[in-house]
């Protein structure tokens, strides 16, 4: 089960579920790799949503491939490709994509289905946000 994916919910309209990264459902701050600082996305270029799904913890490439992950639901969904500063996309696995970061290559970060070219995610838990 690698590759669950569940609904996703419409959440700018649920001040519950808006969280301290968020301003009117668009990502306030800057967003960078966790691992390299590197540039990932500008304020204002992703939506919050909730998604569950389930993505192999963050291992550089160099380590081999770990096939333990974990069930995320918090993401940033960016409509188009080109909107990232700096993501790269590994080899298709049963239509998924994981994005990761094109500086040092550690991910996945966030996810994208083939068949839906409208739909790039990244996971909150696996970027960090600053001003």
């Amino acid at each position: 089960m690698p590759f669950e994916k569940m609904a996703e919910f419409d959440t700018k309209n649920d001040p519950s579920e808006q969280n301290d990264f968020s301003e009117d459902g668009k990502n306030r701050t800057k967003i960078f790799c966790e691992r390299c600082s590197s540039l990932i996305l500008l304020p204002k270029s992703a939506m919050f949503c909730k998604s569950e799904f389930f993505m192999p913890h963050m291992k550089k490439k160099k380590e081999g491939i770990d096939s333990n992950g974990e069930k995320l639901s918090d993401f940033w969904k960016v409509g188009d490709m080109f909107t990232f500063e700096n993501v790269g996309f590994c080899n298709t696995v049963d239509n998924i994509k994981y994005l990761v970061c094109a500086d040092c290559e550690v991910g996945p970060i966030g996810w994208h289905d083939i068949s839906d070219k409208t739909a790039y995610y990244i996971a909150l838990d696996r970027v960090v946000h600053k001003d």
